[in-house]
């Protein structure tokens, strides 16, 4: 029979790998000659190998490697660096979920490094998964997280390393499936032609097992293989939530492609049983746990508000238990409660009390990665003042008010005032905080020059404030860390037809609010203008961006895939050879009616002189429902958050009937 074994520690380089595939011995003396090595050993603890071993252990070696052969064979990969993937949770739940299923074995595979990159070129070794090192061309299926646009030529970099052509049209019958999904998924247009299938939507709660149980059937039918690659994607195609390029292109798969979401969310199997814990310290390294999916406050630029509609919440002793449990099974010493917006979780005070009592002593704490200004309480700041709650350590605070003038915060529905943030300012610097970060955009739909100096107005207020209110003692050590980005429209958001800024007109605004950011006491940065544009690029790009991915990625000969390695010049280049205007490309999407005519219902009537390369995928919020809240940016109107608990609170996005999921607090359990 299968064994799953769970290595705890370092596995020594004896373990026997049943299929005999294993490219370890190859690769094992280049680790002395590249950076970290230890994103390369495997075994950390929580890791999951598979040995085919029977109850008396004395099964055959052919016996063992038809076993292992038998399993469908899954790599699991984040296209950057193992650190920043590491960091990833919704990794870990679905290396967890899949290695959970019979028959079905997951591994880990992420960007190597450019040095091990160049030397796994130069002796032609692929790259291989970290828990049994086979070639990522040996598996059965492969599937790629795409957290954001600019990972997309690192997609190519994978492939190419793995030994897969990157075009699927190029792969033979003994391939890999390629799939992708992830928050950059939902306008997959311009990686279309690079992979097989997409998946829109949450992989937990059963929809990863439809798709991966499928699979494994087939290839048990078809004699320890899968059957022909346009049987199997044919077969994909029926699963709800996967989107087949080839397949609707030919016209054998209607839209609209839903999403899928996790029909019980707050259910304890979705709890991680195998936690890793990584040798090389990620980006983030603590336990996270998840405490609310989805946000309807409803900003009109925050896709995610849209593709993790609507609101469901885990109870209080759920979070609690995973919280104590991860940390016994993992030793980290912080647990960070994740969701788009963990204070907005309708038992936040509760699950911190109690977090506070079981980690008294333990050097424990418990950190929310940000705050709303609007439902910051005294109450939850005080929590949060109190050792062994994670601000305990009074680094910093963090608010995002996004836009400097009021007028513009009511353009996109953020509902927070001037006041709230400096009466926030004012609490949190009475009672002992020395630091506060402020996140900011510039480029959003209808700014003026006003509008921008206006974050430097509001920062300085915060400054003034956090001066007058903090303890003489620590008025010297006021820091005030202002960030902004540019603004850049994404697929299926109210925003979605509104124009992004170029990049020099990115430059002037930031040199604008250079001038009004006070020089002392503040740290301003800025998101890079150039890097932004490529990212709105690709954002509402369609299918004929795809050869400008592929020209920027092999003119740079895979250094493009390095998020440091970022250089406007390669896309510029790429675009001249492909005689592409990409000031043009950026902006097709655009409303280009000459005004905004606004009914009773708000309707914003738009001229989609280029279709969306998306409009064929489903996010299961109404296509009117965006255009109204564009109306509504444009005339200031505000939107209630439908999650407050009163059904009045309603805007009719339609995501709840679509998806057939209704909002689901904590505080309505039990």
């Amino acid at each position: 029979m299968m064994q799953i074994m769970q290595t705890y520690g370092i596995v020594e380089s004896v373990m026997k790998r049943a299929h005999n595939k294993s490219l370890w011995p190859r690769i094992e003396p280049l680790l002395a000659q590249v950076e970290r090595p230890s994103r390369y050993i495997n075994g950390e603890y929580g890791a999951v190998h598979y040995d085919a071993v029977d109850n008396d252990g004395d099964a055959g070696e052919s016996d063992q490697a038809a076993a292992v052969a038998s399993l469908l064979n899954v790599g699991l990969c984040y296209p950057a660096s193992y650190e920043l993937g590491q960091s990833n949770q919704a990794l870990h739940i679905l290396y967890d979920q899949v290695n959970q299923i019979e028959g079905i074995a997951a591994q880990r595979t992420f960007l190597p490094g450019e040095d091990l990159s160049a030397r796994l070129r130069e002796e032609q070794i692929p790259l291989f998964t970290l828990e049994d090192y086979t070639a990522l061309c040996d598996l059965d299926v492969l599937g790629i997280t795409l957290p954001h646009e600019l990972v997309f030529p690192a997609v190519l970099e994978v492939l190419d390393l793995g030994g897969i052509p990157i075009r699927s049209a190029d792969r033979t019958e003994d391939m890999p499936l390629i799939i992708v999904g992830g928050p950059a998924s939902y306008n997959p247009e311009p990686i279309a032609p690079f992979v097989d299938a997409v998946f829109l939507g949450e992989a937990d709660g059963g929809a990863l097992q439809d798709i991966l149980v499928s699979l494994r059937d087939m290839k048990a039918a078809a004699g320890d293989a899968l059957p022909s690659r346009a049987q199997t994607l044919e077969a994909l195609a029926q699963i709800p939530g996967v989107y087949v390029p080839t397949l609707f292109d030919a016209g054998k798969q209607q839209a609209p492609i839903t999403r899928r979401v996790s029909q019980d969310f707050h259910s304890a199997s979705f709890v991680p049983s195998c936690l890793l814990v990584p040798y090389a310290e990620p980006i983030h390294d603590r336990l996270t746990v998840e405490v609310r999916r989805g946000c309807t406050r409803g900003c009109r630029f925050c896709q995610a508000g849209i593709t993790y509609r609507p609101v469901r919440e885990r109870s209080a002793d759920q979070i609690v238990a995973t919280a104590v449990s991860g940390i016994e099974r993992t030793g980290f010493d912080e647990v960070s409660l994740t969701s788009l917006s963990t204070t907005d979780y309708s038992l936040i005070e509760e699950v911190l009390m109690r977090l506070k009592r079981r980690f008294a002593g333990t050097g424990v704490s418990v950190s929310i990665p940000s705050l709303r200004v609007d439902n910051f309480s005294i109450d939850l700041a005080r929590i949060l003042a109190d050792r062994g709650t994670g601000a305990s350590k009074k680094s910093s605070l963090t608010f995002a008010p996004e836009a400097g003038s009021q007028r513009l915060r009511d353009v996109i529905n953020k509902g927070v005032d001037e006041q709230q943030l400096i009466d926030t300012v004012a609490y949190a610097f009475e009672h002992g905080w020395h630091r506060i970060k402020l996140y900011f955009m510039i480029g959003l739909p209808t700014e003026t020059d006003e509008d921008v100096a206006a974050i430097g107005d509001l920062v300085n207020m915060v400054l003034h404030t956090a001066r007058e209110a903090a303890l003489p003692s620590k008025r010297g050590g006021i820091q005030i860390s202002v960030s902004v980005s540019t603004f850049v429209p994404k697929a299926h958001t109210p925003f979605q037809w509104e124009p992004q800024l170029l990049p020099e007109e990115t430059l002037r605004r930031q040199k604008i609010l250079q001038d009004a950011i006070p020089r002392k006491g503040v740290k301003l940065s800025w998101h890079d203008a150039e890097g932004s544009f490529v990212e709105g690029l690709i954002a509402r790009g369609g299918r004929d961006i795809a050869p400008l991915i592929e020209e920027v990625w092999s003119s740079s000969q895979g250094a493009i895939a390095y998020v440091d390695n970022f250089d406007f010049s390669y896309w510029q280049t790429a675009a001249a050879n492909l005689d592409i205007d990409l000031t043009t490309l950026i902006n097709r999407t655009v409303d280009t009616t000459s005004s905004v005519v606004l009914s009773g219902a708000h309707k914003r009537e738009v001229e989609e002189s280029y279709p969306l390369p998306w409009q064929h995928l489903s996010t299961g919020v109404s296509i009117d429902w965006l255009r109204d809240e564009a109306a509504a940016a444009i005339a200031g109107d505000f939107t209630p958050d439908c999650a407050s608990g009163d059904p009045a609170d309603c805007s009719n996005c339609e995501a709840c009937d679509n998806l057939d999921v209704d909002v689901r607090l904590a505080t309505e359990e039990g």
